[in-house]
């Protein structure tokens, strides 16, 4: 099994731990871990993580915790959150360099098309190339 460099598990009010649901982090993957009687048991290669963000309601603050939100491109995980969690600003920040590292060295890159006016001008511009009068 990979070494994990980080692990947290997520957390009620007041920031106790008494749940289970557990996460980690190792160099190339995430885990999240459900369940008691009946344990679930996901994944996520880090390189097909596309974005996170933080959120950190009142009361999460108030309790030192934090919801790291992820846009995932794998198809058994989705869009999946790592809720109330200690320490949720730096493991985002950690977790998105891993994320930004295990891209470059996949060599894997994401294409956002940022301007839609002019993809539309370019399709407008194709159609008009072609026609004759």
């Amino acid at each position: 099994m990979a070494e994990i460099i980080w692990k947290d598990r997520k957390r009620i009010f007041f920031g106790l731990p008494w749940t289970f649901t557990k996460y980690s982090i190792s160099e190339d993957r995430l885990f999240i871990s459900t369940g008691f009687f009946s344990v679930k048991e996901d994944e996520v290669r880090l390189y097909r993580i596309m974005d996170v963000s933080l959120e950190r309601k009142l009361w999460q603050r108030m309790c030192g915790l934090g919801t790291i939100k992820c846009c995932s491109a794998d198809k058994t995980m989705g869009d999946f959150e790592i809720k109330n969690i200690k320490k949720s600003r730096e493991v985002k920040e950690m977790l998105s360099n891993m994320v930004e590292d295990e891209r470059t060295k996949k060599k894997v890159s994401s294409r956002e098309f940022m301007d839609h006016e002019r993809d539309e001008l370019d399709d407008y511009n194709e159609y008009d190339d072609h026609d004759t009068y």
